[in-house]
């Protein structure tokens, strides 16, 4: 359920939406099976189990952030490795000096557009 919808209104949302539409929603994992009967009983055992799911997820993310900031203090954590290296970014930011196109060196150092330029951005900026 949790991977369905982000809330309890989302996805009281979507299995209305679905079983609307005739499309029967089974929770394998929570053996329960909505056809869109209106059966209250149903609707109050959809909003609890996505509300425990909304539960879990919020906890989840929280206990992901302690432990992010954990790893952070000794320095164990640093991110996501950068997609272009800062050796390439220079070598990118001297082809473009000299006139070349940005958007021919994307399919040539394997990433996307967007990863291009935010590499060309943050080079830009100087420390301190």
């Amino acid at each position: 359920m949790d991977r369905l919808a982000h809330n309890v209104d989302d996805l009281r949302r979507i299995v209305n939406d679905l079983t609307g539409r005739g499309v029967r929603v089974e929770f394998q994992r929570d053996g329960v099976t909505f056809t869109g009967e209106n059966n209250p009983m149903h609707m109050l055992l959809l909003t609890m189990l996505g509300a425990v799911a909304e539960l879990l997820r919020a906890q989840n993310l929280e206990n992901q952030r302690e432990g992010i900031a954990k790893a952070k203090q000794p320095g164990k954590y640093k991110g996501r490795k950068r997609a272009l290296p800062p050796k390439q970014v220079e070598q990118l930011r001297v082809r473009v000096a000299a006139g070349e196109e940005k958007t021919a060196h994307d399919k040539e150092l394997g990433v996307n557009r967007d990863t291009l330029y935010e590499a060309l951005k943050l080079s830009s900026i100087s420390p301190g």
